[in-house]
């Protein structure tokens, strides 16, 4: 059988491993084995959070947006329901980001809200949505 040749191969894995384990505390930094299992707990860590922070943004965004449409005299739900009546489409990260740097046309967009809604809460959304 062949001799197998490969301690060029197993020092740059472990010295990749121990690379991207450099900032860890005590062991997790030295060892190859304690080093390689948090490397893997950090790309698992990294993955979970990149979905996690989608979702951050959005309820921050939903919280810039409610401020200011409380400011305007609605509150958040009304509003997101005046403007899908006024047919605008316009996502929440542009509407946090008027909210934030253009209040002048963001209540322009309140108004527009308020004209496209109901003044009966209840009336049926057929009625609305014929008007």
């Amino acid at each position: 059988m062949a001799r197998v040749k490969r301690a060029v191969n197993a020092h740059k894995k472990r010295r990749v491993i121990l690379e991207r384990a450099s900032g860890y505390r005590g062991q997790r930094s030295r060892l190859y084995r304690k080093a390689k299992e948090q490397v893997t707990h950090s790309l698992v860590y990294n993955y979970n959070d990149r979905k996690k922070r989608k979702g951050d943004f959005r309820q921050l965004w939903i919280q810039r947006i409610n401020a200011a449409a409380r400011a305007n005299g609605v509150t958040y739900n009304r509003f997101v329901q005046g403007l899908k009546a006024a047919n605008v489409e316009i996502d929440r990260k542009m509407l946090a980001d008027l909210a934030v740097n253009d209040p002048a046309v963001f209540a322009s967009l309140v108004e527009v809200a308020q004209k496209a809604l109901p003044t009966d809460v209840n009336a049926p959304r057929v009625a609305a949505d014929a008007a």
